[in-house]
């Protein structure tokens, strides 16, 4: 202060060293208020201090607040998480198992527990692989040489690859394994049970491998099979191939149902199962068509046998759901290597000598012979030519007449179907019938002929009769009854005039399908005659079971008259049956004066046959009619 004073006492003195008094007051007061206002800034600027200081304060407060809140949130949020992460672990479809770089487990969950059945004694952290797989060992759940397994364990997680393992379980279990490594030499363990997985699989793989009607193996199997065996045939051995479908199938579906015919084909396919032995392989093809491989053969009498053994097999008759069903199959096969020893190849020769079968007459087998080729696609051709003539019109009837031997007058006449092709002529019924019937036509083409023949008779003088033939697969179907009825009805053709012929082969495929459409035509007025009696199996107990109109003796037991004795007696016999069943008997083929003599000395009341005239197009048939006529006209 003293500094502060001389500093204002020497501004105050005069040059001649007096202090002015007046000058140092003012320099005095004015010092004091300089330090009073000093003393103010002095202040202000430690209360400004003191104030920021309380804010740095609170501020850190509450950043010490939030802080701490946030760390609680996160504790809070780690809780939840692990508590999800445990209820994720435990609740895995998969056992989980996390080992440190040491072998020692850290993570187990429940689902390991209970998939092994493993105490929490002993899964608990710390234990190592080992203790595991002891104790799974006393437990029944692991059969495997433990030092092995950790063996290859380690070494797979030393390289860092996956360790993946199958492992079936002494109960049927199937697990599969899977060890993921880690960073610091530890690794994770997942156990999957894939044991419904792998039974789906299994029955995926034979869904693509079979047939889902039969169980067969399919034709995709089929083929892998084929292929297989024919390697062996590169090696020197011999198989066979037999390919084969059911005769008149179709008849069965179109009459009683497909469910009937899924059944049948069901019954089919155990028949073939059993005809086989082991090591061969039977399969369904198509819809009713199956393929048969034969391996281990030596010689073609072998398959032979087995084609005998089959078709006895199927021929014998089906009891379907109250139903009585018979049917035949026919056989085509092919061998390798002498026919062939690529799959297409074979499998194109034996559906050749299957055609081949068919065209012997069905409910046979027949070898692959090169010249099947050449007539197959005649074949061929001849599917194409009839369904052209169906849509055409290229058809005709022609008409035999049936002859009383009373008076030797007409009394109806059989309608019999002719096809002219422009390429290649008259084409024999016994030739374009059977394929008609495989093809499908044989429905259509009846009805047509059905139609024609009401229609044409219509004409005739009205005590003569027209008869019609109908296929099995005609009078199976279902639209056979409407098509009689609109026949007549379009013709106006009497019901008693219409004669429908059927043959003993009819009655052999579902007799009470067969027999209740015969009954139904039987109430529309309609005749029912039995074509080329005596050429069956049970002809008696087919005329027990329902009532024909007429017998038709077949041209067989004729052409040996008037020598043959054993004929004379057949005809003598069936016509003696036909008399007391109320019945006609009509002798077919009839060709000479002596056969139309012994014949009549038989009992037989009708017969048919070139003697009297051959079969007639409509227009010459009506000359032969036109003497009817008169009486008719005379009479009115």
């Amino acid at each position: 202060m003293h500094k502060l004073f001389a500093r204002q006492l020497a501004k105050a003195t005069k040059p001649s060293g007096e202090v002015d008094l007046n000058v140092l007051g003012e320099l005095v007061i004015s010092a004091y208020e300089e330090s009073d206002r000093d003393q103010r800034r002095t202040d202000r600027s430690i209360s400004l201090m003191i104030e920021e200081l309380d804010q740095l304060n609170r501020d850190l407060g509450r950043m010490i607040e939030e802080r701490t809140a946030a760390l609680r949130e996160r504790e809070a949020q780690l809780q939840a998480q692990n508590l999800r992460f445990n209820a994720a672990v435990n609740n895995m479809s998969q056992a989980l198992l996390m080992f440190d770089g040491l072998g020692r487990m850290v993570i187990c969950n429940e689902r390991y527990l209970r998939m092994y059945g493993v105490s929490l004694e002993v899964a608990k952290p710390g234990c190592t692989v080992r203790d595991l797989l002891e104790h799974r060992k006393v437990t029944g759940t692991f059969s495997g040489d433990t030092d092995e397994y950790i063996e290859s364990l380690r070494a797979s997680i030393a390289k860092g690859v996956t360790h993946a393992k199958l492992i079936e379980l002494p109960d049927g279990r199937t697990v599969s394994v899977l060890n993921h490594p880690m960073d610091d030499g530890g690794w994770v363990a997942t156990h999957e049970d894939i044991t419904e997985r792998r039974r789906t699989e299994k029955k995926i793989a034979h869904m693509a491998g079979h047939d889902s009607l039969s169980g067969l193996p399919n034709r995709m199997l089929f083929h892998e099979r084929l292929a297989q065996a024919l390697v062996g045939v590169q090696r020197g051995s011999q198989i066979g191939l037999l390919y084969l479908d059911l005769d008149r199938f179709k008849s069965v579906n179109d009459s009683l149902g497909h469910q009937i015919g899924d059944e049948l084909l069901k019954v089919v396919a155990g028949r073939l199962r059993n005809c086989l032995r082991e090591g061969d392989t039977v399969a369904r093809v198509g819809g009713d068509e199956f393929a048969i491989i034969q391996v281990g053969i030596e010689r073609p009498l072998d398959i032979a046998i087995l084609a005998r053994r089959i078709r006895e097999a199927v021929r014998a008759p089906y009891d379907l759901a109250g139903h009585a069903v018979m049917i035949d199959t026919s056989i085509g096969i092919a061998m390798a290597p002498v026919d062939g020893i690529e799959a297409d190849q074979l499998l194109k020769a034996a559906d050749m000598a299957l055609y081949g079968a068919k065209a012997d007459g069905r409910g046979t087998h027949c070898f692959f012979e090169p010249a099947m080729d050449a007539r197959m696609k005649a074949r061929r051709a001849l599917e194409i030519a009839l369904r052209k003539a169906l849509t055409a019109g290229d058809f005709d009837l022609h008409y035999q007449p049936f002859v009383s031997l009373e008076d030797n007058r007409i009394t109806g006449c059989e309608a019999l179907l002719r096809w002219t092709d422009p390429e290649r002529g008259d084409i024999p019924p016994a030739e374009f019938i059977p394929v008609a019937e495989e093809i499908g036509l044989i429905v259509p083409l009846g009805e047509w002929v059905l139609r024609k023949a009401c229609a044409d008779a219509a004409r005739w003088p009205s005590h003569i009769k027209v008869a019609v033939n109908l296929s099995p697969i005609q009078v199976m179907h279902q639209n056979l009854i409407p098509a009689v009825v609109s026949a007549l009805a379009s013709s106006g053709l009497a019901p008693e005039r219409l004669e429908i012929e059927i043959t003993e082969s009819v009655l052999m495929h579902n007799t009470e399908m067969t027999i209740d459409a015969l009954h139904r035509l039987r109430e529309l007025g309609v005749r029912i005659s039995m074509d080329d009696f005596g050429t069956g199996y049970s002809s008696l107990s087919y005329l027990r079971s329902f009532p024909f109109d007429k017998i038709k003796i077949d041209r067989c037991f004729i052409s040996g008259l008037p020598d043959a004795k054993d004929s004379i007696a057949i005809v003598r016999a069936v016509a003696g049956l036909a008399r007391n069943l109320n019945m006609i008997a009509t002798a077919e083929g009839v060709e000479t004066p002596q056969q139309r003599e012994q014949v009549r000395a038989l009992g037989c009341t009708e017969m048919q046959g070139f003697l009297f005239s051959r079969p007639l197009p409509v227009e010459q048939l009506s000359l032969l009619l036109e003497p009817y006529r008169v009486p008719l006209a005379r009479s009115a």
